[in-house]
C-alpha cells in the first residue's frame, strides 16, 4: 500500500471510529444519566483507546519494533466492543423509534373513540406516569445489554477466538483425477498476516496443525505478509520450515496485502526458502499420465498495480512445464487464487479453485454479514459453479482488531478422491 493509499485509509478509519465512539458516549449519557464525573470518566477512556489506537498503528508502521503489541492489543479490543455495541445501539434506535410511532397510533385511534366527555388531561395523565418510566427502563436495559455484548464478545474474540485453530477436513472428488492419486492431500493455510499480532509463537502453532494434518502438498494461498516487507525473513523462515513436512513441498501465491507490503520482498522470501511462488503460472503434480495440474494466478485487487490474475497465461506455461504438448490440458484442474470473487471468472474452467481472503467474516455475531456483502457470497467452506468446485478458507490471522468472533482461524485438509 502505498502512502497515499495508507493516509487515506487512516482518513476513513478515524472517520468511522469516531462516529461510533460519539454514538456509543452519547447513548450511555442519556440511558443512564450520567453525571459531570461519569461523563468526563467515559470520555477519557473511549479518547485513551481511539488515539491510543491509531498512533500504534502509526508507530508500528514507521518502527517495526515498536513496543505497541501488548497496548494496541487492549486499545483495539476496547474498540471493537465500541463497534459492536455502536452496531447494536443503532439496532435498538431503530426498535425505539418503531416503538414510538406505533404508541402515537394507537394513541391517536383510542383518542378518536374516546367519549366527548372525558377531558385530554385526564387521558394524558396516566400515559405520562407509566410510559416514560416504562421507556427509560427500555431504554437503560437495551444499552446495558447492547454494551454488555459488545464487551464481552470483544473479549472473547481477542483473549480466545483469535487462537480456537482449528483443522477442517475437506473431501473433494476431482473428476478425471488417476486412482494412484487418489487420497492425496493438500494442505492449506491462508490469511497468516505475519506482523504485529502473529509472530514466532503464532508461526510455531501453524507448523504444528500442518505436520498433524499430514500433507502431501502444501499450499499458501496468499495475505502471509499483513503490511510490512521487513517481515519477509520471518516469511522466509517459516516457509523453510514447511518444506520438509510434505513430499510434493509448498506453493504460494499472492494476496493483495503481500502487495501492500511489496511483491518483491514477498517473492523473495517465497523463493529464497525453496517455496515455488506461482505467478500466473502452473506446474504439474505427478505426471502428465497421472497427476493434476496446479494453477496459480496473482491476486484480484493487484490489478490496480497493472498486474492482475491471467488464468489464460497460467494454462499456456502447462505444456512447457511438462515437457510434453496437449496430455497436461486434461489433467484435472487445481487453481490458487487468493480472492474468491475469481471463482466467477474460473468457474468452468477449473475443477477446484482454493481462496481465502475473507477471514470467514472474522467478526460474526449472530449472522455473517459478509455473506450480504461480498460478491458472490464466497465467505467460507464449499461452494459449486458450472461444475466447478470452490473452498474458501477462513484464514489463520487477522486484519484489524486482533479478534475473531464465529469465525474460528483453521488450516485446511483437503483429500482428493478420483
Amino acid at each position: 500500500m502505498g502512502v497515499a493509499g495508507f493516509v487515506m485509509f487512516f482518513i476513513v478509519m478515524l472517520s468511522v471510529l469516531l462516529a461510533l465512539n460519539l454514538q456509543v458516549f452519547r447513548w450511555a449519557k442519556k440511558a443512564f444519566r450520567l453525571g459531570v464525573p461519569a461523563q468526563r470518566a467515559l470520555k477519557v477512556a473511549l479518547g485513551a483507546a481511539f488515539v491510543t489506537m491509531l498512533l500504534g498503528r502509526l508507530a508500528d508502521r514507521v518502527w517495526s519494533q515498536a513496543p505497541v503489541r501488548e497496548i494496541l492489543a487492549v486499545s483495539s479490543t476496547l474498540e471493537l466492543a465500541v463497534i459492536i455495541s455502536a452496531i447494536l445501539l443503532l439496532v435498538v434506535d431503530a426498535g425505539l423509534l418503531l416503538q414510538r410511532l406505533l404508541g402515537r397510533a394507537r394513541s391517536a385511534l383510542q383518542s378518536s373513540r374516546q367519549s366527548s366527555t372525558r377531558s385530554a388531561q385526564g387521558d394524558t395523565g396516566p400515559t405520562i406516569a407509566v410510559e416514560l418510566p416504562r421507556r427509560a427502563f427500555i431504554a437503560q436495559a437495551a444499552a446495558g445489554s447492547a454494551f454488555l455484548i459488545g464487551g464481552s464478545s470483544s473479549l472473547y474474540g481477542a483473549l480466545r477466538g483469535r487462537h480456537d485453530y482449528t483443522i477442517e477436513q475437506v473431501p473433494v472428488s476431482l473428476p478425471g483425477l488417476s486412482r494412484a492419486f487418489d487420497g492425496f492431500s493438500i494442505v492449506q493455510l491462508s490469511d497468516v498476516h505475519i506482523g504485529l499480532f502473529v509472530g514466532d509463537a503464532e508461526l510455531a502453532t501453524a507448523a504444528e496443525l500442518i505436520r498433524q494434518a499430514k500433507p502431501d502438498l502444501i499450499v499458501l494461498t496468499g495475505d502471509l505478509l499483513d503490511n510490512d516487507a521487513r517481515l519477509a525473513d520471518r516469511l522466509g523462515r517459516f516457509v523453510r520450515r514447511l518444506g520438509p513436512l510434505a513430499r510434493e513441498g509448498v506453493v504460494a501465491i499472492s494476496g493483495n496485502h503481500d502487495f501492500y507490503a511489496g511483491i518483491g520482498a514477498f517473492e523473495a522470501a517465497i523463493r529464497g526458502a525453496g517455496g515455488r511462488l506461482l505467478r500466473n503460472q502452473a506446474e504439474v503434480i505427478g505426471s502428465a499420465s497421472a497427476g493434476f495440474a496446479l494453477l496459480g494466478v496473482d491476486d484480484v485487487w493487484a490489478r490496480r498495480l497493472g498486474g492482475g490474475p491471467d488464468l489464460k497465461r497460467a494454462l499456456r506455461s502447462l505444456p512447457r512445464l511438462a515437457g510434453q504438448l496437449a496430455p497436461t490440458q486434461d489433467l484435472p484442474r487445481v487453481l490458487l487464487c487468493h480472492n474468491p470473487s475469481y471463482f466467477e471468472h474460473a468457474a468452468g474452467h477449473v475443477a477446484l479453485q482454493l481462496s481465502g481472503h475473507t477471514h470467514g467474516g472474522q467478526v460474526n455475531l449472530g449472522l455473517r454479514p459478509a455473506d450480504y456483502l461480498l460478491p458472490g457470497g464466497w465467505v467460507a467452506g464449499s461452494y459449486q459453479r458450472n461444475g466447478s468446485q470452490l473452498y474458501v478458507n477462513r484464514g489463520f490471522g487477522t486484519v484489524g482488531p486482533p479478534a475473531r468472533i464465529g469465525a474460528p482461524p483453521e488450516v485446511t485438509r483437503i483429500v482428493l478422491t478420483a
